[in-house]
């Protein structure tokens, strides 16, 4: 019988599980303060790497690019360390997780879809704000022209929003005794 078939932990599984469960990170996301402050600071890093391309396309300056290959480190390590936080809740496959953990999972993802919900919602109301019910603009900006930055908005915060809605929800570890 194959792996699959048997639900047992492959290779990978094991290595994944090891590497969510280092401890290098965890001065980093010991405290729930700590762990706002990385999900502030990974929001922050996601937006602004984000929204660089689109910077950089209406101002017609490469300069926003260079600032987005600037922020890819930090952000990757602010990603890091929020996965290190949840001890791979988002990342590891079921298989590997506990029934706790798969709660934990499923609670985090209903929320995380909440929350994205909201944003989604508040963003469709922006838009009609500021460009009417007729397609107007944005002063010289078209309508049409906002589109794509707002759908790449709207795949980043689907995207990302479990992620921040696990670090914020964490619970502290109990102290070593």
């Amino acid at each position: 019988m194959s792996a699959r078939e048997t639900w047992e932990p492959t290779a990978y599984d094991r290595r994944m599980v090891a590497l969510m469960n280092k401890e290098g990170a965890r001065s980093f996301h010991a405290t729930a303060g700590r762990r706002r402050g990385v999900v502030g600071a990974h929001v922050v890093l996601s937006v602004l790497g984000g929204s660089a391309p689109f910077v950089a396309e209406f101002t017609g300056r490469t300069w926003p690019l260079f600032v987005m290959l600037g922020l890819l480190l930090p952000w990757c390590l602010a990603t890091g360390v929020l996965n290190s936080a949840t001890r791979g809740l988002l990342e590891l496959r079921g298989r590997v997780l506990d029934e706790r953990q798969l709660a934990e999972r499923d609670r985090v993802l209903a929320r995380a879809h909440r929350v994205t919900t909201l944003v989604l919602l508040a963003a469709a109301l922006g838009a009609v704000a500021v460009g009417g019910l007729d397609g107007g603009g944005l002063g010289d900006v078209p309508m049409g022209a906002l589109l794509v930055p707002a759908l790449a908005g709207a795949f980043l915060v689907h995207w990302l929003m479990p992620l921040w809605v696990a670090g914020l929800l964490l619970r502290d570890e109990p102290a070593d005794q």
